[in-house]
């Protein structure tokens, strides 16, 4: 006879709990039919149309109406799409059409699914991380991952960095207009890079990554904006750059690194005397208890799947995508600084300023 005791529990308190469930899995599907409506042009086929039914949305993106009939039913369940009963046509709002479809506005979320659904790919790996304690690097992910990477932040970067970020780190507006040497590390595609490029004609800017692919791309789009005089992108990691710079940046990548002490040592040694680095970290709580929250939650799901792991895979030294003010602080001392501080912070990001 089994006289293991059965726990007691709350059936309202089930009840509740498996709703929560229950909407994270309609949340799950929301991001995978986000990504499809995104990569189909199913979004911007409706984007400031006004009422269009599943026949003229799928002749317009040239897609079966079949699938589109329900994943407008999915899309209008999670508040995405309006519908009207009586004509039984489908409205995007003109708020989500900019947030679906505008990649010049600082509202774009698109290419978040997009993300989110290349680091999905590796839950495999990520698995397996869980029972040996190994990584996986960031080149080995799906390739839409350094796209949608680029898309997710850098609306951020256009509506935060020359408004924001700079004007709260000591001096450097000034410094820029006036003509100073840049390194970008960890670069990715360049978005933040060329940013400042085009703000700062007067300043020199090299962006560096160890990722190929990126770099291939990030030289491309500079050549097509005509910035390639003053803007290079090169293959290196934070321990192997080259060259002595009066700014350096780490646009939402210090954190994904193995070896963050020896990076800060490396870009000191190649700091002007006067020079700042300003590392853009994703936003994290001081406490633990401070990250229970929507933010937090996407950021620690991002730490298991991508950050952590890379971070293991290049020298374990992991200090997570919510790593607080302090542990990144630590850092900075170690790798020996001094003057460290968060200079100013937005819902999504904190922006450090750090000088010998």
């Amino acid at each position: 006879m089994n006289t293991t005791t059965v726990p007691t529990v709350d059936p309202k308190k089930v009840e509740a709990f498996l709703g929560r469930v229950v909407t994270d899995f309609g949340a799950a599907f929301g991001v995978a039919l986000g990504y499809l409506g995104d990569r189909l042009g199913l979004y911007k086929a409706m984007a400031f149309a006004g009422p269009l039914s599943s026949d003229e949305i799928a002749i317009r993106t040239g897609t079966s109406e079949r699938y589109v009939r329900e994943w407008l039913i999915n899309q209008a369940a999670g508040g995405y799409v309006e519908y009207d009963e009586a004509t039984g046509k489908y409205t995007l709002p003109n708020e989500q059409a900019v947030a679906l479809t505008d990649d010049t506005s600082p509202f774009n979320v698109s290419g978040g699914f997009e993300l989110i659904n290349a680091l999905l790919k590796a839950d495999d790996r990520v698995k397996d991380n869980f029972l040996t304690g190994g990584g996986m690097t960031w080149g080995e992910h799906h390739h839409h991952l350094f796209e949608g990477t680029e898309r997710f932040f850098r609306p951020s970067y256009i509506g935060n960095l020359l408004a924001n970020w700079l004007p709260a780190v000591d001096g450097i507006v000034e410094r820029l207009k006036k003509g100073i040497r840049v390194a970008d590390i960890g670069c990715g595609h360049g978005a933040s890079t060329i940013i400042l490029a085009e703000a700062f004609p007067n300043s020199t800017f090299v962006g560096f990554d160890n990722h190929q692919p990126s770099i291939d791309r990030a030289n491309q789009i500079a050549k097509e904006k005509g910035l390639d005089k003053r803007l290079k992108f090169q293959v290196a990691s934070a321990q192997d750059f080259t060259g002595t710079y009066d700014f350096i940046t780490f646009f939402d990548c210090l954190h994904d690194m193995g070896d963050p002490i020896g990076a800060l040592k490396h870009c000191r040694e190649h700091l002007s005397e006067d020079g700042i680095i300003m590392p853009i970290e994703p936003m994290g709580g001081r406490t633990t208890k401070e990250n229970f929250n929507p933010v937090g939650r996407i950021y620690s799901g991002a730490s298991v799947f991508v950050c952590t792991p890379n971070a293991v895979a290049t020298g374990g030294y992991a200090v997570g995508t919510v790593a607080s003010d302090d542990v990144l602080g630590e850092v900075a001392h170690l790798a020996g600084f001094t003057k460290f501080r968060r200079a100013t912070d937005t819902p999504f990001n904190r922006v450090f300023e750090i000088k010998k």
